[in-house]
């Protein structure tokens, strides 16, 4: 481009840093995000009281982007209504359990196949990275969930498809109501088991077996995380 019509055009264009400063803030989006994020890092866990006027100050904003959050939140599957409580972060029960655990192993199976397919050098060296990276942290069970968090999510992005992306990120979402079951020494081996698994049809670029080793995975997880909760009654962490 000519030096004097590029000029021009730049003299044309707003200055991006007033545009921005000139955008008001989304005040319900940043109070849906920012308690979004609570609920996954544990600061409001299931069956915490969820109201306008706590929020709003735990917020620092006023009641109506707290009350748009809420009912974000809500329609998301995060927030329901308890009688007698009002509206609290959701208690995930047996059935929901079993039909999370029914998409996670569609849509989970699905990303380690299309991973295996796609997945470029890269990703697959972080993926081994992380999988090796768990040795170090068992007994953690903090360190151990962001590890394995961080590896599905790699996964997901792995599979390079957006509306399978989509899927999976609606899912996690909802996955974050239930407690880490990595505290188990047993579970932590059997994990780090199957992940290795899992890798290891991925280096390979077998498609079917990346899926049947997410599958067998999730399936050991889900009847891990039922046990669990049976065995407490439906009541505590699993």
């Amino acid at each position: 481009m000519d030096t004097t019509v590029y000029i021009l055009a730049a003299r044309s264009r707003p200055h991006t840093q007033d545009a921005d400063a000139a955008q008001p803030r989304d005040l319900g989006q940043e109070a849906y995000l920012r308690l979004k994020a609570a609920i996954r890092d544990g600061t409001f866990r299931s069956g915490a009281r969820l109201t306008e006027l706590d929020m709003s100050a735990w917020l620092g904003m006023s009641r109506t982007p707290a009350r748009e959050a809420i009912h974000r939140l809500e329609a998301d599957g995060l927030v329901s209504h308890e009688p007698r409580r009002g509206l609290t972060v959701t208690r995930p029960d047996h059935q929901m359990m079993v039909e999370l655990y029914v998409m996670r192993e569609s849509l989970e199976g699905t990303a380690a196949r299309l991973a295996a397919q796609h997945a470029n050098d890269t990703e697959i060296e972080a993926m081994t990275a992380l999988v090796a990276r768990e040795a170090a942290y068992r007994g953690d069970a903090a360190g151990l969930s962001a590890i394995n968090q961080a590896l599905h999510r790699l996964i997901h992005m792995a599979a390079h498809n957006r509306f399978l992306l989509r899927g999976l990120s609606s899912l996690s979402d909802t996955m974050t109501l239930l407690p880490t079951m990595l505290g188990d020494p047993d579970r932590v081996v059997q994990s780090h088991a199957e992940h290795r698994l899992v890798l290891e049809a991925i280096q390979a670029r077998q498609p079917p077996a990346a899926e049947e080793a997410m599958r067998v995975h999730l399936r050991s997880a889900q009847r891990h995380r039922l046990s669990g909760f049976m065995q407490t009654g439906g009541d505590g962490a699993v």
